[in-house]
């Protein structure tokens, strides 16, 4: 079980890798098409064609889940659980926090969060899908983090 368990939390963490790779190849790619709302906050309605990426990502992390539940609950299943919370955090900070698609978490203080906000948002000043910075999600370049963390320290 140990073992299972190292695989779920090292997927989760891989996943941040896989993410900026995915945001920064395929979403700033091939597929901008459905990313571009995002950007340019053209859609007025309350799903953007971007939405569309929580299907594709849930499909193959689906498959892991159910393909490895057959199998005693092998490596497969703890794979795609991990890929499961990643992207369950990944809707809490980026949909909820981040974007305030509903109006919570929105006042805190914390410089971690302060920072990931700040480095999402220099990742949307840019409005093409070329130039862009800060592709990740969780990992938060130092720059941006000790910005926050100076004026907290000094408080």
């Amino acid at each position: 079980m140990i073992l299972k368990i190292f695989i779920l939390i090292l997927t989760f963490i891989l996943m941040e890798g896989a993410t900026w790779i995915i945001h920064k190849y395929i979403m700033h790619g091939f597929l901008w098409y459905l990313h571009r709302d995002h950007h340019d906050h053209s859609n007025t309605t309350v799903m953007e064609k971007n939405d569309y990426f929580f299907v594709i990502f849930a499909l193959p992390t689906i498959a892991l889940m159910y393909f490895g539940s057959l199998d005693n609950y092998n490596y497969l299943f703890f794979i795609g659980l991990g890929i499961m919370l990643y992207g369950i955090a990944y809707f809490f900070v980026h949909d909820i926090f981040i974007h305030q698609r509903f109006k919570i978490f929105s006042h805190t203080k914390n410089p971690y969060f302060l920072a990931l906000r700040r480095a999402h948002k220099q990742h949307h000043k840019h409005l093409g899908k070329e130039d862009g910075e800060c592709f990740g999600f969780l990992y938060v370049p130092i720059k941006y983090f000790q910005m926050y963390k100076n004026k907290t320290d000094n408080s």
